[in-house]
């Protein structure tokens, strides 16, 4: 049965429409975790797509057949949560279908290598795959190893104590491959976590932690763990590995629900309710901030060296109020990024390009003129108004900058938010930084909730709900198109190898959205972001700008490439104009 397996594909089969065409892919890994497309036929498709369920269908047959054999009793009774055998094989069972993260792949790497005095941390927020790769590690053993596989689903109950004493039993009894999941809500794990490397690792057993604390394994691992773990983070979800594990291709499904597998968890492939996405309205999203990272950061700091390592955010715990500050920081990140799309929206003469497209939109009910008489001075400054209302909060104490400063720290730390690098073209020293979530959906949703708050004040209630509709849209259009530009940066900086940089690049008048400059060959390629399915020649101007590009090549060398990245069909224009498809470039970004 092994061999009718490998002769059958496996992966998935997607489609795609672009310009209303539809074209077909299959997808699949190789054992390096390295993603294959393949550009395949409607009829090669369908057969594919055959030949890829019976393969599955073989493939879980094996392993029920692998899983029939009876694992030892333990030996201990401790009152921990351990699955092993049969039972263990049925939990396994559940991941049947679900294609891989990419991380996936090493956390493999880790369960078969060599011996060491290694763990492996698998940990990341909720609703990120951290429990369905445990149970794929564990549905991919062979019946040898599995004989020697255990489950520990960790509580609050648990002590380290109690793990101790029962790890001593399970090694005598011959386990060797451990899995303890939730590990995280053991009080004393982040102060006493050494006991798996150097004591259980040691002697060669392999075992896996996984958690939703993050920051309790960012403090064991410089530590208590400090050397001696394999860190795999399964928060940062990529546009390319979404849209392979949901089967969904449009940048703009990303950028509404990215950042989590909720939607599609146990449904890969097939059709999505996005009813049950993390992030489909404020509510959904204010409470995974809650209970995802507000209580997270929490849990962590109090489990530290005892709770000592709260530093100016003690009085806030100690007064109930640090979840809440939490989120009111990660509110107002969102918040400074909406306000700042919405402002510059309307800041120009003619309350910018919203009044432009929408006056001379080609479909007449996306058409309106509206714009034109409203009083842009009194606009701006209610705007302006607005948008500096922050909820006002029932808190005894004040959020300090250096409260504010230690909390993005943890958001940091967590791997929430990263930092991309913006240059002025006209001066050396420090760039500037711009912050980027790395769960768009989270950042889109509350954007969205404050737009069409605005769109409640009375200086717009005179318009008619059409065009309240159409401003609000347009403006979400550009919230959608910034997002694009730092989806595209952040992933194309964690993708590029070497001594290469990735920025933004700032004139005093117009910006480049994205340069990669190579020092050791003294060149840069230059990148337009669009949020647009159309190709127009006022997308090259600050390309094409002389003076722009004087500037560019006395900082960064040669101008070795130049490119528009948008939602449109990969193509060279007559006149030599390279327009890449964004949501292709964003899935062949390894390939840099």
């Amino acid at each position: 049965m092994i061999n009718d397996i490998e002769k059958l594909p496996k992966g998935c089969v997607t489609r795609k429409t672009i310009n209303g065409k539809i074209y077909h892919y299959h997808q699949w890994s190789d054992e390096e975790g390295k993603m294959h497309y393949d550009s395949v036929s409607e009829a090669e498709a369908q057969e594919i797509k055959s030949l890829i369920e019976k393969r599955k269908q073989l493939e879980k047959e094996t392993k029920r057949r692998n899983y029939s054999g009876v694992a030892p009793q333990l030996a201990s009774d401790t009152g921990i949560n351990a699955v092993y055998g049969d039972p263990l094989g049925e939990m396994a069972s559940l991941a049947d279908g679900l294609d891989k993260r990419d991380c996936f792949a090493a956390a493999e790497r880790y369960l078969y290598g060599p011996k060491s005095d290694k763990v492996c941390l698998l940990y990341g927020l909720r609703r990120t795959g951290k429990t369905t790769i445990l149970r794929q590690l564990i549905r991919g053993m062979s019946p040898d190893i599995f004989s020697k596989a255990i489950y520990i689903k960790a509580t609050v109950n648990d002590t380290m104590a109690g793990i101790n004493h029962e790890l001593k039993n399970l090694i005598a009894n011959g386990y060797a491959y451990i899995f303890i999941d939730e590990v995280t809500l053991i009080d004393d794990f982040v102060d006493s976590a050494a006991l798996f490397s150097d004591v259980y690792a040691a002697q060669g057993v392999k075992i896996i932690l996984s958690g939703t604390d993050s920051l309790g394994f960012y403090f064991a691992s410089n530590e208590e763990l400090y050397d001696r773990a394999v860190m795999i983070h399964t928060t940062f979800i990529p546009f390319g590995e979404h849209a392979r594990l949901l089967d969904i291709d449009s940048i703009d499904e990303y950028i509404r629900y990215g950042g989590t597998l909720k939607a599609g968890e146990v449904r890969f492939g097939e059709d999505i309710d996005w009813e049950e996405a993390s992030f489909r309205d404020d509510e959904s999203t204010r409470r995974y901030i809650d209970t995802a990272i507000c209580r997270n950061i929490q849990h962590s700091l109090n489990c530290y060296e005892d709770g000592g390592h709260f530093r100016h955010l003690k009085t806030l715990y100690d007064r109930g109020e640090l979840t809440g500050a939490i989120n009111r920081i990660i509110q107002d990140m969102n918040h400074e990024f909406t306000a700042d799309v919405i402002l510059r929206e309307f800041r120009s003469r003619d309350l910018g390009s919203a009044a432009q497209l929408l006056r001379k939109a080609r479909e007449e009910d996306k058409r309106t003129n509206a714009l034109d008489y409203i009083d842009t001075d009194s606009v701006l400054e209610s705007l302006k108004r607005i948008l500096e209302i922050k909820e006002k909060e029932e808190l005894e104490t004040e959020i300090l900058p250096e409260t504010a400063a230690e909390i993005r720290e943890y958001l940091e730390d967590l791997d929430l938010i990263e930092y991309v690098d913006v240059e002025s073209a006209s001066q050396a020293g420090e760039p500037l930084r711009r912050t980027i979530f790395v769960q768009p959906g989270m950042r889109y949703c509350q954007a969205q909730a404050l737009v069409y708050y605005l769109m409640r004040d009375p200086e717009f209630k005179s318009l008619s709900e059409r065009e309240k509709t159409l401003i609000a849209g347009k403006i979400l259009e550009d919230v959608r198109g910034i997002m694009l530009e730092d989806i595209v940066l952040l992933e194309t900086r964690k993708a590029v190898s070497g001594s290469r940089r990735v920025f933004k690049l700032q004139f005093d008048v117009g910006e480049i959205d994205m340069v990669i400059y190579d020092p050791g060959t003294d060149s840069c390629q230059l990148y337009e972001i669009k949020h647009s399915d159309v190709r127009t020649p006022d997308q090259w101007k600050n390309i094409d700008n002389a003076d722009h590009r004087a500037q560019i090549s006395r900082r960064f060398g040669n101008i070795a490439g130049e490119y528009v990245l948008y939602r449109g069909e990969t193509c060279i224009t007559d006149d030599g104009r390279e327009y890449r498809n964004v949501e292709e470039y964003l899935k062949s970004i390894n390939l840099l």
